[in-house]
């Protein structure tokens, strides 16, 4: 039973995030992974986040957070910062630049889940999946 849910999660998620990323990509020029890591900088305090914090936030490992934060830098959304007390820390800020992208790329972003989820609620194979997903409280 546990296989079959998961199943139609992976599947789910798979189609999800698939169009996600092409309509980000296509109306923005911003990855999903990056349009993920602003809104979690946008929403942390001061609009920063240790790396290893971002990377667990967003699910990534250590080293391809580095090499997205590195393409973020170069777009100028984010910048670094050293940790005051502990000079080894490294945060990744977000810029006004970054705000800005996320704002005008958030609406893209719900009106394509929305549309993902209607689509796939289609779809014998996960319906009763997005059902539950919908009608379940959000998680504070």
């Amino acid at each position: 039973m546990d296989a079959q849910v998961w199943d139609q999660v992976v599947t789910l998620h798979g189609r999800v995030e698939n169009e996600l990323a092409k309509a980000l990509q296509r109306h923005h020029g911003i990855g999903l992974s990056e349009f993920r890591a602003l809104c979690r900088l946008s929403r942390a305090d001061d609009g920063e986040l240790r790396m290893q914090e971002l990377a667990d936030l967003i699910g990534l490992n250590q080293s391809s957070v580095s090499r997205l934060v590195a393409r973020l830098e170069a777009a100028g959304f984010t910048r670094r910062d050293l940790c005051a007390n502990d000079r080894r820390g490294v945060y990744t800020v977000i810029t006004d630049q970054g705000r800005t992208a996320v704002d005008d790329a958030s609406p893209t972003y719900h009106e394509t889940l929305s549309r993902s989820l209607d689509d796939a609620s289609t779809d014998p194979r996960v319906s009763a999946l997005v059902a539950t997903l919908r009608t379940e409280a959000p998680v504070a």
